[in-house]
């Protein structure tokens, strides 16, 4: 990545680096509830500030220990936290990967903090801390509570704000049946905000214009 892209990364979110997340759970107690998947997918942003999908890192979490586990929550994103086809890594390495990685990627970006966006971001945005809090990991590139929504940008920018018929009536594909994947549902999110992103620069939203001077003030 050129510093030209550096410089223009840092400069749209404040020298933020959005992150888009997803998790699948064991039911929506942050602090009870098992976290069983989470997907990470980083962004890159090109030449003429267009933003676009770069990487993801995914993995299955085992349920840390004294997790509580909802039937009904289970039995709605068909995971099996105890299945050896899983695969699934303890929950305090699949943190420090993850922190790891966007580190790395917030880095090349010129940026200074990661921002969490999400579906739903407060949900999301929740269980990550409550697992970042809970395995006593102290460096974390994430804001602790800044996260950006993209149901509300939805809602704004395509006047839908389920996850599917948003990214449908962006034009962005979306498999019903692959729903409920951290993996895929992580990737999606993130196409549907860079959609948003870059429609709002194509309508000339930005960058925006520089203040005028006023008239007799003097330049300091």
């Amino acid at each position: 990545m050129s510093d030209t892209e550096q410089t223009l990364f840092s400069k749209r979110f404040r020298g933020f680096f959005p992150v888009v997340i997803d998790v699948e759970t064991a039911g929506f107690n942050k602090d009870t509830d098992a976290l069983l998947e989470i997907a990470v997918s980083m962004l890159k942003m090109d030449d003429n500030g267009i933003l676009s999908l770069d990487q993801t890192v995914h993995f299955h979490v085992a349920p840390f220990e004294g997790a509580n586990i909802e039937q009904s929550a289970i039995e709605f994103n068909g995971i099996d936290p105890f299945s050896p086809l899983r695969g699934a890594v303890a929950e305090d390495e699949v943190i420090k990967e993850i922190c790891k990685a966007v580190r790395k990627a917030q880095k090349a970006a010129g940026c200074q903090r990661s921002v969490v966006v999400a579906h739903n971001a407060a949900f999301d945005h929740g269980f990550l801390n409550a697992a970042i809090e809970r395995n006593n990991i102290k460096r974390t590139p994430f804001h602790p509570f800044v996260s950006f929504d993209t149901t509300s940008l939805a809602g704004l920018a395509l006047g839908q704000t389920v996850l599917a018929k948003a990214c449908r009536t962006a034009g962005i594909e979306f498999d019903n049946s692959q729903a409920h994947s951290a993996l895929y549902d992580t990737e999606r999110t993130a196409e549907l905000f860079c959609y948003i992103v870059n429609k709002w620069q194509a309508l000339g939203g930005w960058p925006l214009p520089e203040p005028e001077e006023e008239e007799g003030q003097t330049e300091q």
